[in-house]
């Protein structure tokens, strides 16, 4: 995967992981299994550790 793949694939993850922290934090209404949370956060610290220079604050 290139750097700009990468990037794309980054941001998707982050939007996906936000909104399902919306659901389980605030709604208290989970839509995935907390093994398919942790395979996108896994995912997302992969493509981090690959790309480091793709690593934001939040």
């Amino acid at each position: 995967m290139d750097k700009k793949a990468a990037a794309k694939r980054i941001q998707e993850l982050r939007a996906q992981i936000r909104e399902h922290d919306r659901r389980y934090y605030e709604e208290a209404a989970p839509t995935i299994s907390d093994r398919e949370y942790d395979r996108l956060y896994r995912e997302l610290v992969d493509l981090e550790a690959q790309f480091p220079e793709l690593v934001t604050p939040d």
